[in-house]
This record gives structure tokens, C-alpha cells and sequence, in this order.
């Protein structure tokens, strides 16, 4: 009877797991919130919408950055915390970093 169960209890224990590592990802941000802060933070290279970057910069809006299969919640998070070439090393509360995903997210067409 141990042996059986065992293998019910690994099942349990690897779906609770993976539902814990999906919940970690997603943001737990005000939208509102973070898009003040990525005006603020990141309007001066990167546009909100879809359209192109702001006069004199190459960077991608942060629409086509939410488009990229690759964007996730914690691709941005440890994006946000290394630092880049030609991007200014901001330090987001967590809070404000929660805030910052959930709007880039947001823009994710699904």
C-alpha cells in the first residue's frame, strides 16, 4: 500500500510546486501604478504603445517588449535587476517593481 501511495503523494507534490513557481511569476502590481513609474523610468527611451522609441533612441516600446515569447514575469524581474548598457540603474522598491511588471504585462496581447 506504500508503494502506491508514493507515487500519488510525488504527483501532489510536484503539481503544488509547479502551481507555486506559476504563482511566483505572476505580477501582483497596480497596473495604474506601474505605468506612472515606466513613464517616469523608462519614457524617455521607450514608448507605452505599440509604435516605435522616442526621437533619437533604437529601444523597442514597451508594448513590443511584452510581445517577446521570452517576457515573462521573472525574465523582467531579473532584467530589472542587472545592469544594461545605455539604461540607467534604477533601484524599484519591490513593491514598485511589482507595479512596473504588472503594467508591461498588461500590454501582452493574449
Amino acid at each position: 500500500m506504500m508503494s502506491s501511495a508514493h507515487p500519488i503523494l510525488s504527483a501532489v507534490l510536484v503539481v503544488a510546486m509547479s502551481t507555486a513557481m506559476a504563482a511566483a511569476q505572476e505580477p501582483r502590481g497596480d497596473i495604474a501604478s506601474g505605468r506612472r513609474l515606466a513613464e517616469h523610468w523608462c519614457g524617455s527611451c521607450h514608448f507605452m504603445n505599440a509604435g516605435g522609441a522616442p526621437a533619437g533612441s533604437n529601444a523597442p516600446s514597451l508594448a513590443q517588449v511584452a510581445q517577446l515569447p521570452s517576457t515573462t514575469a521573472l525574465a523582467l524581474r531579473v532584467f530589472l535587476r542587472t545592469s544594461h548598457g545605455g539604461m540607467p540603474n534604477i533601484e524599484l522598491t519591490p513593491a514598485d517593481t511589482d507595479d512596473l511588471l504588472a503594467f508591461i504585462l498588461s500590454l501582452k496581447t493574449k
